[in-house]
């Protein structure tokens, strides 16, 4: 069995129980005159279809519970609501100065059934359920509106994440644009930082945007199931946070492409000029060559045989050549 944790608080916020059997849950979910969460961390698949069978859990929920890679999305059944979010954190250790293409895009995956009366998570090991569990209890006045307030810190949780890891990828992305014009950072630098930002913008991206549907879904089941508007306002705030953090994702995928393209062209403009430069040096160079290859023909020519002769192919060379690197020069092309 995984690991379970599990707490009771009465109508006014306060808690009464805490970590009971795990054959109390069933016992706990059908009190009318508190609220019960029951966390299920990695649960064993036989556990948890003993817990679905006792509290009549929709089958397909609890495989997509278990699921270890699942869509956001929220679900209504007849006797309860669910729903699968996925939180999302930065391993700080790997940056984007490492060679590797190491994802430092964490994604932690929760699932939740919700009762008139009570919550169960089930969750990733990753997951800071204790930083969960303290929102709630800093907010314990609202646990007085029932269970939509322990939806409320959870998803609210969820998207506060959202909006760390988008702000870490913003960081990284104007520590790119400071580099991209640096003509000492190499390319396939910028190259690879650039498509690690893209790969982790795409999976954040798989997890923010349905983030609208999960919310409409539990207010909208929230309603249906007769509660008050006491969390209104909270839930309203947080709509318009997931608006906010999906706004920002897509906006970071537009400068992450326009930053790709952008290093392309300036990779492009780069070896243009390489290009001139190779030119306009083989142009300079080509002048000594014509005039001793001249020269150096078996004819009389101006000063042959005398040694003011190689004193004026030489003055040649010289003159052509600095004439050259003084037009190259002016048209930028050295």
């Amino acid at each position: 069995m995984g690991t379970v944790r599990s707490r009771v608080w009465d109508g006014s916020g306060r808690v009464v129980a805490e970590d009971f059997p795990f054959g109390e849950i069933s016992d706990h979910l059908a009190r009318t005159d508190g609220l019960t969460w029951v966390d299920l961390c990695e649960p064993d698949h036989a556990d948890l279809d003993r817990l679905a069978e006792e509290l009549s859990l929709e089958p397909l929920a609890v495989e997509d519970a278990i699921a270890r890679v699942e869509r956001p999305k929220a679900l209504r059944y007849a006797t309860h609501t669910f729903f699968t979010v996925y939180s999302a954190g930065y391993d700080t250790d790997n940056t984007l100065d490492d060679d590797d293409l190491a994802a430092r895009l964490q994604l932690h995956k929760i699932s939740a059934f919700v009762f008139h009366t009570g919550l169960i998570t089930v969750r990733s090991p990753e997951f800071d359920i204790d930083a969960l569990a303290d929102r709630w209890q800093d907010n314990a006045d609202l646990l007085q509106y029932g269970v939509g307030a322990l939806v409320h810190g959870l998803l609210d949780a969820v998207v506060d994440s959202h909006f760390e890891a988008v702000q870490v990828l913003d960081d990284a992305i104007e520590g790119l644009e400071d580099i991209l014009f640096d003509e000492k950072v190499l390319a396939t630098r910028v190259q690879r930082a650039t498509y690690r930002l893209r790969k982790e913008l795409v999976e954040l991206r798989r997890i923010v945007l349905p983030m609208r549907e999960v919310v409409n879904g539990v207010l909208r089941h929230r309603r249906d199931a007769g509660s008050g508007p006491e969390l209104d306002a909270s839930y309203d705030d947080l709509y318009d946070h997931v608006l906010r953090v999906t706004e920002w994702t897509e906006s970071l995928r537009d400068i992450v492409s326009a930053l790709f393209e952008t290093n392309l062209s300036l990779q492009d403009s780069r070896l243009n000029n390489v290009m001139k430069k190779l030119t306009a040096w083989a142009a300079i160079i080509a002048v000594p060559t014509a005039v001793t290859g001249y020269f150096g023909q078996n004819v009389p020519y101006p000063g042959f045989g005398q040694w003011w002769g190689f004193l004026v192919s030489g003055g040649v060379i010289v003159v052509a050549a600095v004439i050259l690197y003084m037009v190259f020069r002016r048209k930028n092309w050295i």
